[in-house]
């Protein structure tokens, strides 16, 4: 079964007439079209790829299962003409506007418009051979830029000069950029979840946090490694060697058949009998594909349970406030029996003289 039969086969359990796509990698996931304006509007019988001047070829090329119809800039005066028969119809309710959804009401006056958010990220959630590949070659570009840039860290460097370093790195073996804006933080700024690199220059005596990921054909991957610059104090160690043990641990809990809740769990629990549980405020992970941030995640309220395919980040951290921060992330791919650990670059306490 293909992806768009999975999709009618998801409708017709929600017993909807027609579903319309307008979040570019679920539009991307179900039909191959990776052009940056389109919508799809998808029923039962037809399955509609709407786009304008600029794409109408790269469309018929990349999206042979769907009916490519010629639009303006406003694809929902299209939506009008050909979707007056369908009297349900989902939508991404966790993407669309409140403009946008004002014109599709407007457009499909007769219809019950139902916010069905999950319909295409559920099937999107577990990946197939094709997908896993290409996120194993993102997590490879990834690995390498690390090696690379490892050797070139030196103290007086900024935070984004080492940031442009990996993304240099990564677009020369193929990626087609960062995955998402990179976190280049030290010193005190590494205690920040989400510091992205500043003009600040890395020091002896400090932790550097590097959280980044490349694009490959569309694939994502997410890593973060934690070294040290110069010779690190007792307290220092401790941290890392806390964070180590409680990703280690995580990784161990992936299973299929574990909730997201439950392997986070584990993984914190650790951390709170190391006496750091309040310095831990994140999730433990989420899971990667066409966009860097996908579901099913691993945290204290995700129910869903992991099924063979996910492939999802195992990321905890400890973040002190005007001391410093460790994180230490790696992808893994949920296999029959436990986990697979796609990330290869290495883990064990890194000090940069």
């Amino acid at each position: 079964m293909n992806r768009l039969e999975r999709m009618r086969q998801q409708m017709l359990e929600e017993k909807i007439d027609a579903y319309v796509v307008i979040r570019p990698e679920n539009g991307r996931y179900v039909s191959g079209f990776t052009g940056g304006e389109a919508t799809l509007f998808i029923t039962s019988e037809r399955a509609c790829l709407l786009t304008d001047f600029r794409y109408i070829e790269q469309a018929k090329a990349q999206a042979p299962d769907f009916e490519i119809i010629k639009t303006g800039l406003d694809h929902f005066a299209t939506l009008s003409e050909i979707g007056q028969q369908a009297l349900r119809v989902g939508f991404e309710g966790d993407f669309i506007t409140f403009l946008s959804y004002g014109k599709l009401k407007d457009a499909l006056p007769q219809a019950e418009l139902l916010s069905l958010p999950d319909l295409v990220s559920h099937l999107r959630s577990v990946k197939d051979k094709s997908e896993i590949e290409l996120i194993r070659q993102a997590v490879r570009i990834a690995d390498d830029a690390f090696a690379e840039v490892l050797k070139t860290i030196e103290i007086g460097q900024t935070e984004q000069e080492i940031g442009l370093a990996l993304e240099f790195s990564m677009r020369r073996a193929g990626a087609s950029g960062g995955s998402f804006e990179f976190i280049i933080a030290s010193g005190v700024r590494s205690a920040m979840p989400h510091g992205t690199a500043s003009t600040k220059q890395i020091q002896l005596g400090e932790f550097l946090t590097m959280d980044f990921g490349a694009i490959y054909q569309g694939y994502c991957s997410d890593i973060t490694r934690t070294v040290f610059l110069g010779e690190p104090g007792d307290k220092h160690s401790e941290v890392y060697e806390t964070v180590l043990a409680a990703q280690r641990a995580g990784i161990k809990a992936v299973a299929p058949g574990r909730t997201g809740k439950e392997v986070d769990a584990v993984a914190r629990k650790l951390i709170e009998e190391a006496g750091y549980g309040d310095y831990f405020g994140h999730g433990l992970g989420h899971s990667v594909g066409l966009a860097i941030h996908e579901g099913p995640n691993l945290n204290m309220r995700e129910e869903r349970v992991l099924e063979p395919g996910m492939v999802i980040t195992v990321e905890p951290g400890i973040y002190i406030p005007d001391w410093g921060g460790v994180r230490i992330e790696d992808i893994v791919l949920v296999t029959e029996n436990g986990c697979e650990v796609l990330t290869q670059a290495p883990k064990e306490f890194i000090i940069l003289e």
